[in-house]
């Protein structure tokens, strides 16, 4: 699962023009809808409306369809077009609705060609001559190397995916239907990027995709995600700091471990596809890594980097799921330590194994998830109350704002986005720090 934004979080991309990008989903999602924005801008597609889908739950194909129809209420006279992982693993359910005028392939919506294409089809008139909308199926089986696709936030912090696609078949998942097969981005092409946006003057750069522990195993040689964070490091020495986003604990190669232990430009924040503490569960989940593993990860990171901070997915509910397995992953949060927890109440998704399984009350399922949830407030308010007289070394955001090495927030008026600076901190409300500049 890719790194996740929030539950079911949207981000909206406007362009200086009259387009407007809706992205759901995961941090993937986002660097994607920001290329797909230029891309369509470059061929003058500023007449549209861009919805970027997302599959993960049934709750947030249900908000993607709700925008679609808002969007069109709002503008009427827009042509919206849906692409993404919703669109990709349920087409026919997009393209039944009236609303939408373009489907565009999962793997095709970063390329120029497909927005180009997109705009003789729409100038053509090709819409007024065929039912239902413009369905830009691509031609190609998504299997081939990726091309590196970059985000940016305020000139402050860049997203890089250099990976996609899923190779494993967890029970609950529906995102292979909409990714494909894992690919990865070359090495080569991955370093010329960060090298570039180092020298653009980013402070970070984090590292994206859908399984990205899976890196490089498509690519000549099969270099390994440690192999790609060392050679980045070496080619961005100006680079202040490199981060990783969702990694799956038990692909996690040796050169990456030896990395947050000698490189200290690799930040210490690690988000973690755990899923459940159950080992049962986590059986049919079909993971691969067991509670044990989990916790030995999280205990030998810490050991090489004491000052790592673990944030975690957790499904809650999951078809069986018992009592004392659902006590097992309450005990995971502090066994592993986790600091930021993700939850998601299970959603069954149709055409999964896991959609067929004996499935929970739904008030059971929601009550677990508000205790996991409830579990992650009191983690991260203890984690922030123990940085209070610390002094930190941030980089300023957007609206006041600044992240430290570990992911933590703190509010900072005043300050310009894109700096790092210095500051000390006074105190926390359990969210957020609060302190001043020195």
């Amino acid at each position: 699962m890719s790194d996740p934004v929030g539950d079911f979080g949207r981000a909206t991309i406007a362009t200086p023009d009259s387009g407007e990008t809706l992205s759901f989903g995961c941090r993937l999602n986002l660097v994607e809808a920001e290329a797909m924005r230029r891309a369509a801008k470059a061929q003058n597609c500023d007449d549209l409306v861009i919805i970027n889908s997302c599959a993960v739950t049934a709750e947030a194909s249900r908000q993607t369809r709700q925008a679609i129809r808002r969007m069109k209420r709002q503008r009427p006279g827009a042509r919206i077009v849906v692409t993404g992982c919703g669109a990709e693993a349920e087409p026919e359910l997009y393209r039944a609705m009236p609303e939408v005028g373009a489907l565009i392939a999962n793997r095709d919506k970063t390329r120029a060609e497909t927005w180009a294409r997109l705009r003789r089809a729409i100038d053509g008139g090709e819409a007024a001559s065929a039912p239902g909308p413009i369905d830009l199926a691509g031609d190609e089986d998504g299997s081939s190397n990726l091309s590196v696709v970059a985000g940016t936030q305020d000139h402050t912090r860049a997203f890089l995916a250099v990976q996609n696609g899923c190779d494993h078949a967890c029970t609950f998942c529906i995102i292979p239907a909409g990714r494909g097969a894992s690919r990865s981005v070359p090495v080569e092409e991955a370093c010329a990027k960060v090298r570039e946006l180092a020298e653009q003057g980013f402070g970070e750069i984090v590292l994206t995709g859908v399984d990205l522990t899976s890196y490089g195993a498509d690519l000549p040689g099969a270099p390994r995600l440690g192999d790609l964070v060392r050679q980045m490091l070496r080619a961005a020495p100006a680079l202040p700091r490199l981060r990783l986003s969702s990694i799956d604990c038990i692909e996690a190669d040796p050169v990456l471990l030896r990395c947050f232990a000698e490189e200290a430009r690799l930040m210490p924040s690690l988000h973690l596809s755990l899923q459940s503490g159950s080992d049962l569960i986590l059986k049919r989940m079909r993971r691969r890594h067991g509670r044990d593993e989990a916790i030995a990860f999280c205990a030998e990171l810490r050991r090489l980097r004491p000052d790592i901070v673990f944030g975690a997915d957790l499904i809650a509910g999951f078809p069986t799921e018992t009592e004392e397995d659902f006590q097992q992953t309450r005990a995971l949060i502090e066994e592993c330590g986790l600091t930021y927890l993700h939850v998601f109440p299970f959603s069954a998704r149709p055409g999964t194994p896991a959609a067929r399984m004996p499935a929970l009350a739904p008030a059971v399922v929601k009550e677990r998830a508000r205790l996991l949830r409830e579990e992650g407030t009191g983690r991260l308010a203890h984690h922030l109350a123990g940085k209070i007289g610390q002094r930190l070394r941030l980089l300023t955001e957007r609206g006041s704002f600044a992240r430290a090495e570990d992911f933590s927030l703190m509010r900072l008026p005043g300050v310009a986005p894109g700096l790092f600076v210095e500051a000390m901190v006074e105190g926390s409300d359990g969210e957020i720090l609060v302190g001043r500049r020195v």
